[in-house]
């Protein structure tokens, strides 16, 4: 069984990866990317909240930091203002996670603890085979029943016909 080679946290942030990989306690963890649906779900959402909300950030891929030895790479990050660094060092608004076909459920749960455990107020994971639309809060994720999943207070809403339109 082979180990991993474990990174300083100060050459990942000054490494490009192609694709982009998170770094989990000095472990690089590749991501699920360039699925069809789920690249046009995730340019739907940001489309769609930038239309909406000229004021705010919506963004794909922002190196994210969730604890002192992890950036996460959420599929969409909301921010209410500019960062004043090169990676999100505070959390964001809204971190936006968009299932693939071969990510494990465990995984993409301990993401969604990490950034509520770092501090992001709202916490959106989109299903697009299933068309699903889910919120995660105070440890429960919780299916959107609605058309609407929302932040509440800001009041950042995206419709189900926005998220999944083809």
């Amino acid at each position: 069984m082979a180990t991993a080679t474990l990174i300083p946290v100060e050459e990942y942030l000054r490494t490009s990866y192609d694709p982009d990989v998170e770094y989990v306690d000095g472990v690089l963890v590749e991501r699920n990317v360039g699925d069809w649906l789920h690249s046009l779900i995730q340019r739907n959402i940001i489309i769609a909240l930038s239309r909406r909300y000229p004021n705010i950030y919506a963004v794909p891929e922002l190196r994210s930091r969730t604890a002192e030895t992890r950036y996460r790479l959420p599929d969409v990050c909301v921010l209410l203002a500019a960062p004043q660094t090169k990676y999100l060092l505070e959390a964001a608004f809204v971190a936006i996670e968009i299932l693939s076909e071969d990510d494990r459920m465990s995984r993409m749960l301990e993401k969604l603890q990490e950034y509520a455990a770092a501090g992001v107020a709202h916490i959106w994971l989109i299903d697009p085979r299933m068309k699903q639309m889910f919120a995660f809060h105070d440890g429960t994720l919780e299916e959107v029943k609605g058309d609407l999943v929302s932040s509440g207070e800001a009041q950042l809403e995206l419709t189900r016909e926005e998220v999944f339109r083809q």
